[in-house]
């Protein structure tokens, strides 16, 4: 098998579990635990064209997965934040149940 194909296999099966968990969970923790899988499946697809792209010296695809991961960073950190206020008003963070934006 070639080594780009199976780096491409394992990045479509982490997506794949990332999609079926923010899909299928009902926690609001847990769908964002999924969606940074889903983001982890993308770097692992930019790392894997890197590296055995035609131009592995450059580093573009070290920098895209730089740019991703402080993306990522970020996003955790707002959706923490919005979990938590949401918590607050709610008192759950079961994504179901929460079927009013008012505050």
């Amino acid at each position: 098998m070639n080594p780009l194909a199976a780096c491409l296999l394992v990045s479509a099966l982490l997506f794949a579990i990332g999609l079926a968990g923010a899909l299928t969970r009902r926690s609001a923790i847990l769908v964002l635990a999924g969606i940074e899988l889903m983001l982890n499946a993308a770097n692992l697809n930019f790392i894997g064209f890197w590296r055995f792209g035609p131009h592995p010296e450059e580093l573009t695809g070290i920098i895209f997965v730089i740019f991703a991961i402080a993306v990522a960073a970020a996003e955790a950190a707002v959706g923490l934040a919005l979990i938590l206020a949401i918590y607050r008003h709610a008192r759950t963070s079961d994504v179901s149940e929460i079927t009013e934006m008012k505050g």
